[in-house]
């Protein structure tokens, strides 16, 4: 079984964590309203994807 030979330092240890870090979720503007939405996916906001009506949305009734 493999044993490392010598103990490995706090700083080499998080120097080698320093590129775990967690990342924003890439958005884009819908090309129908304008909304910011994540990129591949329906917008929630008017139900439209790549210019076409893909989810049916229905009016709020006041």
């Amino acid at each position: 079984m493999a044993v490392p030979f010598r103990k490995v330092s706090k700083t080499r240890g998080r120097m080698r964590r320093t590129h775990y870090k967690i990342e924003a979720n890439g958005t884009i503007k819908c090309s129908n309203c304008g909304a910011d939405i994540r990129s591949h996916r329906a917008c929630p906001e008017c139900g439209f994807y790549k210019g076409k009506n893909v989810v049916e949305k229905q009016e709020a009734t006041k």
